[in-house]
């Protein structure tokens, strides 16, 4: 078989992003996750709870499941990392992970808009959004080696851009002819597509075999052009690999940067995958918006995210990911801010006319510097976390990257969980959000720009 050039690899590694992101942007934050907290809330309504209370408990399961789905990445990542370094293979593992990412979208059909079988389409989502996030893992190890330490940064960023693009066609494919509105017609005023029943949602529904299809389909480039050599290397057994894993975490006493960033980077993901996943459930709990409101929202957010990253990968090559991860988190904090403090009635503190489009407007701005500066903050990550890591073994250190990122996946979700029902309001909920940011930019200071072979920046 014809070698392939370099270049059809990387472009081969972009199609994993594109074909991955409908689950984060159209099922995990636009659609099916503002869908499922709008259902639950009806199931707690219909329990004899008052409307706040129901969206606090919905908003609550949300964040319980999504901690539940974070612990469960968070320790068994590295260990698959470490099993697959040892055979030096990582693709076997890809196809696994790939086939529970299309299986998981591809039961959300199954929800019930009564909330029948709330727990089991939670478990159905878990399923591929688990898959979804150890694949990334072993995507992201494969990074080190299409390019230099100064072109990775914007082969990152390249790559981000490119997914943020999957993820804007993709969600406006579903708004226009998929997902019903409550006038039972899409967002284009059409009837859903192959005869979907609105009045069962079945148009939102189906946005899980959407999802599921479009990985299928343009996972196809990757497995052409991403070609890796085979060994005869024996893999490791689990105690095994969880022995290197032990190993390498207390080896990071030596490598005091890479240690304190993987907790920096942590934190700041954690905070970064709260406003992820619950800026859909803000916007459905607190702004009453529909969700095909929330799928425009999307649509903006998104085309932010791939904008900026393209230049945040440039602007990464030009001053090194450290300063564009640092400027981006900042950002962050001020939109987190915002959006605490901004209700249908109010914006910070003060009175608004009844009927204003303000906090609408004001939330659409926020959305846009969520995904883009959010787009950034993961691609520049990436980028600092190769200069940190060894070639070699880059499948575990990239299962520690995970691990760190998800080690605490459950502390958002159960911080905004937990603040959700001490105030009894969704909106102050998010808060946690900001002290999550601000304890890994504090961090960061400890980081150094250049990795560990260098004097620090």
């Amino acid at each position: 078989m014809a070698d392939v050039s370099l270049r059809k690899r990387i472009w081969g590694w972009y199609f994993f992003d594109w074909a991955s992101q409908p689950y984060h942007t159209v099922l995990n934050t636009f659609i099916f996750g503002p869908f499922f907290a709008v259902i639950a809330a009806t199931y707690f309504l219909n329990l004899g709870l008052t409307e706040d209370v129901a969206d606090a408990k919905a908003q609550s399961l949300w964040a319980w499941s999504t901690a539940l789905f974070g612990l469960i990445i968070a320790f068994t990542a590295p260990i698959f990392g470490a099993m697959a370094d040892s055979t030096g293979r990582r693709m076997p593992w890809i196809v696994g992970f790939s086939i529970m990412y299309v299986v998981g979208a591809g039961l959300l059909w199954f929800t019930d808009p009564a909330a029948g079988n709330l727990y089991w389409m939670l478990a159905a989502f878990g399923m591929g959004f688990i898959g979804a996030e150890y694949a990334l893992i072993f995507i992201n190890a494969q990074l080190p080696a299409l390019g230099t330490k100064e072109e990775i940064g914007k082969i990152s960023g390249s790559g981000f851009a490119f997914g943020y693009m999957g993820g804007v066609i993709s969600l406006a494919i579903v708004l226009v002819f998929v997902v019903e509105q409550n006038t039972g017609k899409t967002i284009a005023g059409l009837d859903p597509i192959f005869g979907l029943d609105a009045s069962m949602r079945e148009g939102t529904r189906a946005t899980g075999p959407f999802a599921a299809l479009w990985f299928a389909i343009f996972m196809i480039p990757y497995f052409l052009w991403v070609r890796e050599v085979r060994t005869t290397r024996k893999r490791a057994s689990i105690p095994q690999a969880l022995s290197t894993v032990i190993d390498t975490i207390k080896r990071l006493k030596s490598r005091p940067s890479l240690g304190v960033y993987l907790v920096s980077s942590m934190l700041y993901r954690d905070g970064l995958n709260g406003l992820y996943t619950f800026g859909g459930v803000y916007a459905a709990l607190v702004l009453n918006w529909e969700v095909s409101q929330i799928g425009m929202f999307g649509v903006i957010a998104a085309i932010g995210a791939m904008v900026f990253s393209y230049f945040g990968g440039f602007m990464d090559r030009k001053f090194g990911p450290k300063p564009v991860v640092v400027y981006a988190i900042v950002m962050l904090m001020i939109v987190s801010f915002v959006i605490i403090n901004l209700s249908p009635t109010t914006f910070f503190g003060v009175a608004l006319a009844a009927g204003t489009g303000l906090p609408d407007m004001v939330f659409l701005v926020c959305g846009v510097f969520i995904g883009g500066m959010g787009g950034i903050v993961q691609s520049a990550s990436r980028s600092l976390m190769v200069r940190h890591c060894d070639p070699e073994t880059s499948t575990e250190y990239f299962g520690l990257y995970g691990m760190s990122g998800r080690a605490t996946a459950f502390l958002a979700p159960l911080l905004i969980g937990i603040t959700t029902h001490v105030t009894g309001s969704a909106r102050l909920g998010i808060s946690p959000v900001l002290f999550l940011f601000a304890i890994g930019l504090f961090l960061l200071i400890w980081v150094n720009a250049q990795g560990e072979d260098t004097a620090a920046a």
